[in-house]
This record gives C-alpha cells, sequence and structure tokens, in this order.
C-alpha cells in the first residue's frame, strides 16, 4: 500500500513537471507572439509576417519621428494608468520570490495576469525595461496552480514553481541551460540531484515547446570567431570597473523603485518618464525597447564614440526614470544593452593597448559581467550570454574571469554601501 501510494506521487510529480514545461513554454511562446504583433502595428512594419527577419530596430528606426513620439506616449497612458489601476482595484501581487518562499500563498490569478499582460504590451510599444519577467511569471503562476491541483508537498510545490519561472525565461529567449540554472542560482539557491533534474526538464521542454512556434534562433549575431589572449588581461582589469559600475546602477534603480507610489503619482511620473523618452526617440531610434537592438549594435563593433556615450547615459536616465513612473520589467536585456555600450566605450578607450582585442569581444565582456553583477546571477548570466550568441568556447575563460571580477566588486562595495 505504502509503495503504491509512493508510485502514484511520483507520478504526479512528473505529471507536474511535464504540464509546467509545457504550459510555460506555451506562455513564453503566446506572450513573444502578442508583443511581435504589438511591434508591428504600432510601428509599422513586418505586417503581414508574425515572425520576422526585420528587427524591432530596423522598425522603430524606419518609422517617423512623429510615429515614434506617439506610440512612446501612448506606452506612458496605458503603463501610468494601468499599473495605478492595478494596484487601486487588484488584489496585492505575489512576486515569484515571495512565491517560491510561501508556496501557500499563491499568486492571484487575474491581478498577475493582467500585470503580466501590461508588461507586454508597454516593451512592445517602447519600453526601456525586459519582458522576460512577463513569461517568468507566466511559468510560476501556471506551475504553482498545478502542484496545487495535484496535491504536491509545500517542497515540491516551492519547487515547481521556480522551476516554472525558469522555464518562462527558457522559453522566451531560447536558452533552457540558462533557464535551468537560473531556477537554482537565484530562485532555490541551492543544489541538488531532484532540483537540477527538474529544472533542466522543464527549460528543456519550455525552450522547445517555444521554438516550435518562434523558431530555433539564437538573440544575437556574434562575429567574433575566437578570444584573443590580450583579452584574459583585459578581462582581470575591466572586471572590477565594471562591477563599480554595475553597483551604481543597482543602487539607481532601486532607489527609483523604492520611490514608486500608487497614488496619483504614478501616471503623471509615468507620463513625464516616456515623455521623455518619446522626445529622445525622436533623434535616437535605438533607445525604445529592452535594449536589445543597443546589444545588438555594441556586439556588432558598429557604434561610434560618442553614439556609444550618448546612448548609455540616455539609457541609464531613461530606465531609471522609467522604473520611478511605476513602470514594471526586467532588467536582464537592459543590463546587457548598458554593460555592452560600457565594453565598447571601455575599447575605444584602451583597446589599442590590447593587440588582437576587438570592439565586438570588448562588448561580448562588458555585457556579461555588467549582467551577472548587476542582476547578482553570475552563472545565470555566462550560460544565457553563450546560448544567446553562441560564442566560441575559446571566449569561456575571459568571460568568466571578468563575471568574476564584476560580481565580486558590486558584492564588496554593496556590504560596505547599504542603500
Amino acid at each position: 500500500m505504502i509503495f503504491h501510494t509512493r508510485k502514484i506521487y511520483w507520478l504526479q510529480r512528473w505529471a507536474a513537471l511535464f504540464l509546467t514545461g509545457i504550459l510555460s513554454g506555451l506562455g513564453g511562446m503566446l506572450l513573444a507572439m502578442l508583443m511581435h504583433e504589438i511591434q508591428h502595428l504600432a510601428y509599422g512594419y513586418s505586417q503581414h509576417r508574425l515572425i520576422s527577419p526585420q528587427t524591432f530596430l530596423k522598425g522603430v528606426t524606419d518609422a517617423s519621428a512623429q510615429r515614434r513620439f506617439i506610440v512612446l506616449m501612448a506606452a506612458g497612458v496605458i503603463a501610468g494608468v494601468g499599473w495605478w489601476l492595478l494596484a487601486r482595484y487588484g488584489r496585492k501581487r505575489v512576486t515569484i520570490a515571495a512565491a517560491v518562499a510561501s508556496p501557500d500563498k499563491p499568486m492571484p490569478l487575474l491581478t498577475t495576469l493582467i500585470h503580466i499582460i501590461l508588461q507586454i504590451v508597454t516593451v512592445a510599444l517602447g519600453s526601456p525595461l525586459g519582458r522576460e519577467v512577463a513569461p517568468r511569471e507566466a511559468g510560476a503562476l501556471f506551475a504553482g496552480r498545478i502542484a496545487r491541483r495535484l496535491r504536491l508537498s509545500p517542497e515540491d510545490c516551492r519547487l515547481m514553481i521556480a522551476c516554472g519561472a525558469g522555464a518562462g525565461l527558457a522559453a522566451v529567449y531560447n536558452v533552457p541551460l540558462a533557464g535551468a540554472i537560473f531556477t537554482l542560482e537565484v530562485l532555490l539557491v541551492s543544489v541538488s540531484w531532484d532540483a537540477a533534474i527538474a529544472a533542466l526538464a522543464t527549460s528543456a521542454l519550455a525552450a522547445w515547446v517555444a521554438s516550435l512556434g518562434l523558431g530555433d534562433e539564437h538573440q544575437y549575431h556574434f562575429t567574433a570567431e575566437f578570444a584573443a589572449g590580450s583579452l584574459v588581461y583585459w578581462a582581470l582589469l575591466s572586471g572590477p570597473l565594471i562591477g563599480v559600475c554595475a553597483w551604481l546602477f543597482r543602487r539607481m534603480t532601486q532607489s527609483a523603485r523604492n520611490r514608486v507610489r500608487t497614488d496619483w503619482q504614478m501616471p503623471v511620473f509615468s507620463l513625464l518618464a516616456f515623455t521623455l523618452l518619446a522626445v529622445c526617440a525622436m533623434w535616437f531610434p535605438q533607445l525604445p525597447g529592452n535594449g536589445k537592438g543597443a546589444a545588438q549594435l555594441s556586439l556588432d563593433g558598429s557604434l561610434t564614440a560618442a553614439l556609444a556615450a550618448t546612448l548609455l547615459v540616455l539609457k541609464v536616465v531613461i530606465i531609471c526614470a522609467v522604473i520611478r513612473g511605476g513602470a514594471a520589467g526586467g532588467l536582464l536585456t537592459p543590463g546587457l544593452a548598458v554593460g555592452g555600450l560600457l565594453g565598447t566605450l571601455l575599447y575605444l578607450v584602451a583597446g589599442g593597448f590590447f593587440p588582437g582585442g576587438d570592439v565586438e569581444s570588448f562588448a561580448l565582456l562588458g555585457a556579461t559581467s555588467f549582467l551577472a553583477a548587476s542582476t547578482h546571477m553570475p552563472v545565470t548570466a555566462i550560460a544565457l550570454v553563450m546560448e544567446s550568441t553562441r560564442m566560441d568556447h575559446s571566449f569561456l575563460v575571459p568571460v568568466a574571469l571578468a563575471v568574476a571580477g564584476a560580481y565580486a566588486t558590486c558584492r564588496g562595495l554593496e556590504s560596505r554601501h547599504r542603500l
């Protein structure tokens, strides 16, 4: 009898893992499709192809300056009014971290779904925040409800919610390994055989399901074929410097988030933030969106020093302004963009002292190490960039050294200077 009961529970657990992976993949795929459809309609490009080879950056650049301004102002109204109404009339939101910590307190269905849709709509219209939180929340929402429906133990519910969030990340960016590592490193903050198998299974399933609708393309095109030997020395020198920049970025974004108010200030400050973005986007079409375009320009090595510096300053200011306005979203792709721009600038200043180095490699190290330090997920950052760019394995050593230096510096500064 005991054996029979254990066998049934084992089957229920695997059923939960399977459903979590499948539904997280479907959720990530549908949210990505919704985002593409809104982008195409808003900026008037690729209207007859949902999955198009034309990039968002190209679509925004080809749109008129007036159209960019109108679309981004609309994004400000939707963000400010939408999240203000959600805060006023919706149930209290439960974050992914809170759901993992207390699996007996479920994420409210309608409030979470509205929060997810608001993120996708505003990012599609040009919000500078990342889209990855929405599919992570969708995956965690599905996983929690599945686990409770199958009457899994609280510990297994916690595992499923974390796996659902990681699977959502894997689905939307086609990064199954990074999704699994994110589950273990960031959400569970532990590693065990059970957790590792569950995380790998759900993330792989989700990435595969999403690829059926979105294709199997990687996110970024990285042209450098191999890492020069001098890149190791640059990694050792640049890591701590980028760590300081990541620490400052974290302080700025956390300070902006702490100042958010859910009263009349939210729609007002949101509109002001998006007005700033709309005005700047009339001259700099690289600014709207989560930063993928700016990150790709860095990895292409196609930016001048003046443009890279301008985009870097404006990107950071606008990200903080939009967060202060109350908009929600991730900082993963924005972190890659800021780090890539920073790496580009550092190459243009010091690249001549490192023979064989190139701007693409410096941008890669800057993007990865800045992301790792600013999000406190070093191993996930390495895996995510590796899968997103399909970089040559010769870059792993300098990337790992830069990440270690940046992360250690950022953590050290945070331990000394509490916000």
